[in-house]
């Protein structure tokens, strides 16, 4: 069966016919950084995490480009009422969006550009649209000219006659249309001179939706194979990202996929709601990867209600893999293990996969393999163990849940020694950031992600948690 994707574009499953063969190319719209991530926000993450694992075994060599967005008016705002420097209120909170990424065993994005390191494209992709005739510059700010692309509305189904007028009202008189939205805005009194560029047009800085045209095309050309985000984003968003790009002569994106909310109390979760939860505050309750279970077992254009029951029995369908692993790693031994990633996919599981990503059915597929694997255990027959031991393992392989992956390193005996070690090396960044050598505290602070201790700054000092499990958090 030929992997099929649900195409926003053309509201119809398409079978996925890359633009090089043997390579899969995926822009992702990251966060705008203006505070610490919630789980509506790593549902994204998980969901293209498995988008691509399911690529990469079928062979193909993806290149994932997740951007940040460290700049904008809440961005601005929000630095301001903390009383702090807008990029050092990003930057902090970028760092605990990546590690929130690798909390949930995310892979690392090919690339991670920023908006803020890429403006030199947008002014070029600017005067690109200004002399093709459509975008326009009026006193600072740069207009993307609706009304000079007929196609603009295709993406969402709108008709350009019933639109509302774009959300940059401050534009007002200065814009031909209400429509036309903002490629640039110009600086404004009172903002940070740090925060403007030079232009040909006056100092500024990007629109939201320039920044993601300019960065896509950058890493992955003028057409790629896939762009994602969650459904808030097709309009007006990838509509005006479509429109600007294709103005321009590329031919951006041949599939779009987009992802349903998580909701609370049938809204959606959003900050300005107040309704988040926030990605450390769960992990005190329950362990990384079955909080990734929850995110990525509904299909991901399915809306995820959340409440805690729904949570526990997600924790409780991925100790019952769990617990058969253990066993049967513990009646095989290690040496089985080791190789067993790679082993056979089952077809119902594969099938579901291809279908547009069916999580759920692929889950089933799992849990079906679990049962006849205990069954096995039961009744002593390795031959059967050791079969259905390699298939669970590959399965949750592909859905980023293998459970040899996740195993706790507190289970040994050795947590005092984690603690001192952790505690040195912690001592280590906190004089490196007295002295403001930053560099070298972030140095440390990677170093300790990568050998599985998230490290968050709080008012009262530096907190740690063990990536692998609930706990050790201190």
């Amino acid at each position: 069966m030929t992997l099929r994707l649900h195409d926003t574009a053309t509201r119809s499953l398409r079978p996925f016919v890359p633009l090089e063969a043997g390579k899969a190319s995926i822009y992702l719209c990251g966060l705008t950084v203006q505070g610490r991530p919630h789980i509506g926000h790593l549902r994204s993450s998980v969901n293209f995490d498995i988008l691509r694992r399911w690529l990469e075994r079928n062979g193909y060599q993806a290149t994932l480009v997740r951007n940040i967005t460290d700049i904008d008016d809440k961005i601005l705002a929000r630095s301001a009422e903390a009383g702090r420097q807008w990029w050092d209120w990003s930057y902090e909170n970028e760092r605990a969006v990546i590690d929130a990424y690798a909390l949930l065993g995310c892979l690392p994005a090919t690339y991670e550009p920023r908006a803020t390191g890429h403006v030199t494209e947008m002014i070029e992709l600017m005067q690109r649209l200004i002399d093709a005739g459509h975008a326009y510059a009026a006193d600072g700010d740069v207009y993307f000219d609706v009304a000079s692309y007929p196609a603009y509305g295709a993406l969402s189904g709108q008709q350009t006659a019933d639109m509302q007028p774009a959300d940059d009202t401050a534009g007002g008189a200065r814009k031909r249309d209400s429509r036309d939205f903002a490629l640039w805005k110009a600086g404004k009194p009172g903002e940070p001179e740090t925060a403007s560029w030079p232009t040909p047009w006056g100092r500024g800085r990007p629109g939201w939706h320039l920044e993601c045209s300019a960065m896509a095309t950058k890493y992955l050309g003028a057409t790629f194979d896939i762009h994602g985000g969650g459904i808030d984003l097709i309009f007006p968003h990838h509509e005006n990202e479509i429109a600007q790009s294709k103005a321009a002569g590329d031919g951006f994106a041949n599939y779009w996929l987009h992802h349903n909310w998580v909701t609370l109390a049938n809204e959606k979760m959003s900050k300005s709601l107040g309704n988040t939860l926030q990605i450390t505050e769960l992990v005190n309750t329950w362990r990384p990867v079955e909080i990734r279970y929850y995110l990525g077992a509904p299909h991901y254009r399915s809306a995820i209600e959340y409440a805690p029951d729904s949570l526990a029995e997600a924790a409780a369908a991925y100790r019952r893999i769990e617990n058969f692993v253990e066993r049967a790693v513990e009646v095989l031994g290690a040496d089985e293990a080791a190789a067993s990633a790679q082993g056979m996919l089952c077809a119902d599981f594969a099938n579901a996969m291809d279908d547009d990503l069916g999580v759920p059915l692929a889950l089933a597929a799992i849990h079906t393999v679990v049962r006849e694997g205990n069954s096995a255990l039961a009744a002593g027959d390795r031959v059967a163990t050791r079969g259905a031991l390699r298939s669970v393992l590959a399965m949750t392989d592909v859905l980023g849940i293998n459970p040899l992956n996740w195993a706790d390193p507190t289970a040994s005996d050795h947590t005092a020694v984690v603690d001192a070690l952790v505690h040195v090396a912690l001592g280590q960044r906190a004089a490196a950031r007295a002295r403001k050598d930053f560099a070298a505290s972030d140095a440390i602070r990677d170093q300790l992600a990568q050998a599985g201790v998230l490290v968050e700054d709080t008012p009262s000092g530096q907190r740690w948690t063990l990536t692998q499990s609930q706990k050790g958090s201190r």
